[in-house]
């Protein structure tokens, strides 16, 4: 029996919406225990394909009592998107261009998923509506913003008595905005404030800020649940920040993957809270990039270099085992025959879901890497076989991408 045949029989086509739902229950129905948060990857962004699946898997997973969504966007940023879908009287082309980070409400699919939200949450009580969340850090390629609005907001939030002493120097500790969002840093240690004395000082002050949090917390999180967690998250980005600033003046070889590291644990962190906030209405979907996701380490390429580093979803896997799902997609009808792209391609009619224990046995043990099909793809390499608990192929795009930024 050829491989194609072979994973014909493991693969389940997703040809419709309702063959989407039935694949992802199958897959579900085996596992010890249902997911309190589900993954989905895609190997790039912007192309039109991977959001459309997205889309059509939410609306299947409503049905099945989810009741959240989680977009690799600016954790902060996302609310003005929720606010939007639960009601709120803005326009929507002002939610697209403020509510997404990195510009992604201009991919194709986002403007149809906040309509879709919106138009389903119109009539249902707030418990049954279904949320919108980003779980990004709040940085951009190439720049990193100043704590001063996080520590401010979290020393906004604690009644004067409960202030650490440290915060009295807030102001002058930061300084100009600006210097925090030199451009030149990304590239150049030495041109970042992050290891200057006023950063360390600043790294005491967000400490001392997030154990006064915690200690006022039977005070202030019983009149305010929503306002104390939104403190939290202030808190916990300020430290993360001031740690991402700290790794972006460390000129160590490894420099870019710890930026990729802190990076992950923000966003690790930023789910986890999701998942505590939203685990007593259901489950939640996540959708983000592949690297993001992956249980264990993710890999990039970086000009001569192969940056490692453990991923927001390995990192959450530790906490939910079982209960996180993963899984992982891919394109390019064209690859190779002897590439995991072109066996997928080729048991595939228009999409198709692979379990991966079964993928696995199937696969050669020589089987290489697809090439990308776009700049900024990244192929699915066998080890992502192992990292997932699904891989989702699709065959009928042809890796079109449009242009969001």
């Amino acid at each position: 029996m050829s491989i194609a045949m072979s994973l014909r029989g493991i693969g389940r086509q997703l040809d419709d919406p309702t063959g989407v739902g039935l694949a992802v229950d199958e897959l579900l129905a085996a596992r010890s225990e249902p997911p309190t948060l589900l993954a989905l990857g895609e190997p790039t962004h912007g192309i039109e394909a991977f959001p459309l699946l997205r889309n059509e898997m939410l609306a299947q997973l409503v049905d099945r009592g989810y009741r959240s969504i989680v977009l690799e966007t600016d954790f902060f940023a996302a609310a003005l998107v929720d606010d939007y879908i639960s009601g709120a009287a803005t326009e929507l082309d002002t939610v697209l261009a403020t509510g997404f980070s990195h510009g992604f409400g201009a991919v194709p699919g986002n403007r149809e998923l906040v309509e879709w939200l919106r138009a389903h949450n119109a009539d249902r009580a707030p418990h049954d509506r279904v949320r919108f969340y980003g779980f990004d850090a709040p940085v951009e390629t190439a720049a990193a913003p100043s704590p001063r609005h996080a520590l401010s907001r979290v020393g906004d939030c604690l009644p004067a008595a409960l202030r650490p002493e440290s915060i009295r120097d807030l102001d002058a500790l930061l300084g100009d905005d600006a210097d925090w969002m030199n451009p030149a840093a990304m590239f150049d240690p030495a041109a970042s404030i992050g290891d200057s004395d006023r950063a360390r000082a600043l790294r005491i002050v967000a400490d001392d800020l997030a154990s006064a949090l915690r200690l006022a917390a039977p005070r202030l999180r019983p009149t305010d649940p929503t306002g104390y967690d939104r403190a939290l998250a202030h808190a916990r980005t300020a430290q993360g920040l001031l740690r991402y600033h700290a790794a972006m003046a460390d000129p160590a070889p490894d420099r870019i993957a710890t930026l990729l590291g802190v990076r992950a644990e923000m966003m690790a962190d930023n789910l986890l809270a999701i998942v505590a906030r939203e685990q007593p209405r259901g489950p939640s979907l996540v959708f983000a990039h592949n690297v993001h996701l992956l249980r264990t380490q993710s890999r990039l390429q970086v000009g001569a270099d192969e940056a490692s580093w453990a991923s927001a979803g390995a990192i959450v896997a530790t906490t939910l085992g079982e209960r996180y799902v993963f899984l992982a997609t891919d394109a390019n009808p064209q690859s190779d025959p002897s590439t995991l792209q072109g066996v997928l391609a080729a048991a595939t009619t228009r999409r198709a879901l692979f379990p991966t224990p079964a993928l696995r046995a199937a696969l050669a043990p020589s089987i290489g890497t697809g090439t990308p099909i776009v700049p900024g793809h990244i192929p699915l390499d066998p080890a992502a076989v192992d990292d997932s608990d699904a891989i989702i192929f699709i065959a009928d795009s042809d890796g079109t991408r449009h242009q969001y930024w």
